[in-house]
């Protein structure tokens, strides 16, 4: 096997071809994180103008077997990530002919992460569970083989939990149980500015993550890319934000699963939309993510975002919230998370979704 570096016009055609040769035959995989995957990989995106991107493929002989793109962020500058992994099965060593290819092209980095595909927001983990089910909306998901071309590396675990509609209900109202917060306001987005709005989100991640493991600081024009393909399906009270006496202090983001709006492997497209418009609404719902700033993380302000929400949340009919995506050794927010959950179901609730990064050293 040899690794080739891809470049030029028929690039992402090429890096394409190679992930169609993995799931062509499964069932389960939706291609709804194509658009983020072109925009990372893109030269002309606001990412690149602080990261250097180099793409490859995997030949065995004629055939294309795997790909992964190197992408080293100089916001995150101890690492080189490995990214977009796709790889059919049985390939022996792989991960040490990525190696040789990070020595050659990035020789000053010393750490390596796999499975982190140019920042957190735009995707992160290797799925290591529940292979026979499509993921949610913006997960990844991949073959169960995987995992073990990296079980050499430090494998770092994310958790999703999965939780009826009525105890998430459960679960938002509880806000009602705790002390006010005076000046706490809450409202949603308003998508007629969403350059503002996405400026406010932007700054609210950098001040909210700054210790999470992987974390870099964006640009507000990362964040405007990132939600332009999916404006039309997005309405505002999918963004959610809690301001004391006016100061943004916390975000919470939510969308529907839209993987159920297609059954085969492709990206959401026009047709998606209009049958969402028109009602065929997804029975789950994904809790993406929530941001607070560090002098109002223990305070009612994700509550009140959850129960602003609530709602819409009832009004649309959905059954199920899938939510969490965190670090286990994230000991804090596993336990905030764990415990308000044991507060509706009354039992601890159990991990759905299991994913892990891969990280060494050099």
């Amino acid at each position: 096997m040899i690794a080739e570096l891809i470049e030029g016009k028929g690039a992402h055609k090429i890096f394409a071809k190679a992930s169609e040769n993995v799931y062509c035959e499964n069932k389960y995989f939706r291609g709804t994180n194509g658009s983020v995957e072109i925009l990372v990989l893109s030269s002309h995106s606001a990412f690149n103008c602080h990261a250097t991107v180099k793409k490859f493929v995997v030949r065995d002989g004629n055939d294309l077997v795997a790909r992964f793109a190197l992408i080293h962020d100089r916001w995150l500058p101890d690492y080189v990530q490995v990214s977009f992994f796709e790889a059919q099965k049985g390939l022996g060593d792989i991960f040490s002919l990525i190696k040789k290819e990070i020595q050659h092209h990035f020789p000053h980095c010393s750490k390596v992460v796999v499975g982190l595909n140019g920042h957190l927001n735009y995707g992160a983990g290797i799925l290591m569970n529940r292979f026979n089910e499509p993921p949610i909306f913006g997960l990844p998901y991949n073959p169960d083989y995987y995992s073990g071309y990296f079980n050499e590396l430090h494998c770092r675990k994310m958790a999703t939990f999965r939780l009826s509609i009525e105890a998430y209900a459960k679960w938002a109202q509880s806000y009602s149980t705790l002390r006010e917060l005076k000046g706490l306001t809450v409202r949603f987005m308003d998508k007629r500015n969403i350059k503002a709005e996405s400026a406010i989100y932007t700054q609210l991640n950098n001040q909210a993550f700054p210790s999470h493991p992987f974390w870099a600081n964006r640009d507000t024009e990362e964040d405007v890319e990132l939600f332009y393909p999916f404006r039309h399906l997005l309405d505002n009270e999918n963004l959610v934000f809690a301001e004391v006496f006016g100061k943004p202090v916390g975000f919470f983001l939510w969308y529907p699963d839209f993987n159920q709006l297609i059954s085969s492997q492709r990206d959401l497209n026009v047709f998606d939309v209009l049958k969402y418009r028109l009602g065929k609404i997804p029975d789950t719902f994904r809790f993406t993510e929530i941001g607070i700033i560090p002098e109002f993380q223990r305070s009612p302000v994700a509550l009140a975002m959850l129960n602003k929400a609530l709602p819409k949340i009832l009004e649309k009919g959905y059954k199920y919230c899938e939510g969490g995506f965190i670090f286990e050794e994230n000991s804090a927010s596993m336990a905030f998370v764990k415990g308000l959950l044991k507060r509706s179901f009354g039992v601890e609730p159990e991990i759905y979704r299991q994913y892990a990064v891969f990280e060494t050293t050099l």
